[in-house]
């Protein structure tokens, strides 16, 4: 296979031969896009032989088979769920090879859930290599679009989440946190693309306020030397200029004066941030100028040489570009990667195409793909849902990377170093074109989601399941939920979920504010671990909202959905909405409006290991 690219250089005198570098990461680019096909062979060969003595392999009759069409007639395609008992028994303590002959090093927290849990993904030392790997190829990638990258600093708000251990000890977290966390990210070598105005410090904070304050006020002190912003998500970005809003006094007030506020207690963060703060009044001064006028285009204003701002703005991300163009005066809105908890997929190779055109070539010595074609059932809620489980049929019809036709939309099936074999990721990807021979795809979304604000993913079913518990709080008032509708409101820093409800009132005693709050509260109570994550330590999501629509509400959505082409037969009310106009006829029809009391119950960890089966 294609030899990665070396971090061999060095910062001499600050003298960096940085097109050195750039040319060897685009040579492998090159490499394995115009060969992905052996590459793949080679990747699946690879693993198999690696692993060929562990228990998931064997249980399934692989006995050390390492050709492509041997796996395929005896692996099944697997979900989650099909894997549990076997992760349950590494997180217990069991550390015979049941996935991979190499020791599991920890489990990275995914955004998806199981049984309203975070799910845990194996994973191996080795990966950080791969995941090093995929980030040294972003800015070589970049620098052909922009000059001059190597010359200033990226702005970038980076944090840390909370840890948990399994009961065997093995820490279980995000896999940024990961990553934050190891010698790749803290020691990593010299380069002008990882030079960020936070210090290490300020992101491996695990207050997220200090950590926040802290890089905010690093990044105003270097606002000369940005030359790019960003953060992982549009909607954490926009968190960071949210609290610029709010806390703009006081950090103008540190720069002033060279006093870091006494709020921030962190030692080290303080250490760290005191090498960068200097009294400033100057600077100081155009800051409180800046920040008392419009907020419009803010970015461009106080970072004046920003190039571009890099967040994911994919899938329901997007929803978020209308704030970040008004933010930023409109840079080009970057998405670089292409990565989740089970495997890093692949890089953009047109970085400042339009957020809608964003495609990304999946790098084939990462995993081994396959993709399992599947059909959008387009109409008013223009959703995808695909089953859990496969028939035979089904587990024939996928395909490898190199078969993949252009157009098609699939679901990402992937076969990982660390005992992930033949595992639905849930994400639908579209072919948009090719690399040389190797296929270049849009994420089009989560399958089944309907809600998310951040890295929150609520399906119709869990939806479904919180309303239901929700209404019981209507029954001693002789009341019921006629119909409902839900809608991801970014318009709010943080958003936050609506729920619309049309209720049905056979009692005549009024039913109390307190009650409908009490309702939101069991909504948000009935929501997954990372929904109640972000809404308690993130930060990330805001008070679950239910607004009570008048009677009729839901026959003139339906009228509405008709006069746009749908079959009255088969109308069924939208679990969720995202058109304008049908957001907008729901929000005309509201009669009162209830929030979350209080933030629902959460701690960090998986819940009972020994009560799943």
């Amino acid at each position: 296979m294609p030899e990665a690219p070396k971090d061999t250089l060095k910062s001499t005198d600050n003298y960096y031969v940085v097109a050195d570098k750039n040319k060897e990461a685009l040579l492998f680019i090159e490499d394995v896009t115009c060969n992905p096909g052996e590459i793949q062979r080679k990747v699946l060969e690879e693993i198999l032989s690696s692993n060929a003595d562990v228990e998931y392999l064997q249980r399934h009759g692989l006995h050390g088979h390492t050709d492509r069409d041997t796996f395929k007639k005896l692996m099944p395609v697997i979900t989650y769920e099909d894997i549990y008992p076997d992760i349950k028994r590494i997180a217990n303590g069991d550390t015979s090879p049941i996935l991979c002959s190499q020791p599991i090093s920890e489990f990275l927290t995914s955004s998806g859930t199981s049984d309203g849990e975070r799910k845990l993904m194996p994973t191996i030392e080795e990966d950080q290599e791969r995941r090093s790997l995929l980030y040294s190829l972003l800015m070589p990638v970049m620098s052909q679009f922009v000059d001059g990258l190597e010359k200033g600093k990226g702005m970038y708000f980076l944090f840390i989440k909370s840890e948990a251990k399994t009961p065997s000890g093995l820490l279980e977290r995000p896999v940024l946190t990961s990553y934050y966390k190891s010698s790749h990210f803290k020691d990593r070598p010299y380069d002008p693309y990882t030079n960020y105005t936070s210090p290490n410090e300020t992101i491996l904070c695990s207050d997220s306020y200090q950590s926040m304050y802290a890089q905010l006020l690093c990044g105003l002190c270097q606002s000369k030397e940005v030359l790019r912003v960003g953060a992982v998500f549009a909607s954490g970005f926009i968190r960071a200029i949210q609290f610029l809003k709010q806390h703009w006094k006081a950090l103008s007030n540190d720069i002033r004066t060279g006093a870091l506020d006494t709020q921030i207690t962190d030692p080290s963060l303080r250490e760290a941030v005191m090498k960068i703060l200097k009294p400033d009044p100057e600077l100081a001064d155009f800051i409180e100028a800046e920040c008392s006028n419009s907020w419009q285009g803010i970015i461009t204003r106080l970072w004046p040489n920003t190039k571009y701002v890099d967040v994911i703005v994919t899938g329901t991300m997007s929803q978020y570009i209308p704030t970040l163009d008004y933010y930023s005066n409109g840079l080009p809105l970057v998405c670089t990667m292409y990565a989740s908890s089970e495997c890093y997929f692949g890089v953009n190779l047109n970085p400042l195409c339009k957020p809608s055109d964003v495609s990304y070539t999946l790098i084939p010595t990462m995993a081994y793909f396959e993709f399992l074609p599947i059909q959008r059932n387009y109409g008013i809620n223009n959703s995808i849902s695909v089953p859990k489980s496969l028939s035979e049929k089904e587990q024939q019809e996928l395909v490898d990377l190199t078969d993949v036709k252009l157009g098609q939309e699939y679901e990402l099936v992937v076969t990982t170093y660390a005992g992930l074999y033949r595992y639905r990721v849930g994400d639908v990807l579209r072919v948009a074109g090719f690399k040389n021979k190797a296929p270049q795809f849009n994420f089009m979304c989560r399958k089944n989601v309907v809600l998310s604000i951040d890295a929150d993913k609520t399906d119709e079913v869990e939806l479904q399941n919180a309303v239901k518990n929700a209404v019981n709080h209507l029954l001693p008032f002789d009341a019921t939920l006629a119909e409902y509708t839900s809608y991801a409101d970014t318009a709010t820093i943080p958003g936050h979920y609506v729920l619309f409800w049309e209720l049905s009132l056979n009692g005549s005693t009024p039913i109390p504010p307190s009650v409908f709050e009490d309702c939101c509260l069991s909504v948000e109570e009935s929501l997954n671990s990372v929904y109640r994550q972000g809404r308690v330590s993130d930060k990330s999501i805001g008070r679950l909202e239910i607004k009570i629509v008048v009677p009729g509400t839901f026959d003139k959505l339906m009228d509405y959905a008709i006069s746009l082409g749908a079959s009255i037969n088969q109308y069924k009310t939208p679990r969720c909405v995202k058109f304008a106009p049908i957001v907008e006829l729901l929000n005309s029809r509201v009669e009162s409006s209830y929030v979350s009391p209080k933030c629902p119950r959460w701690v960090p960890g998986h819940k009972q290991w020994g009560t799943k089966n």
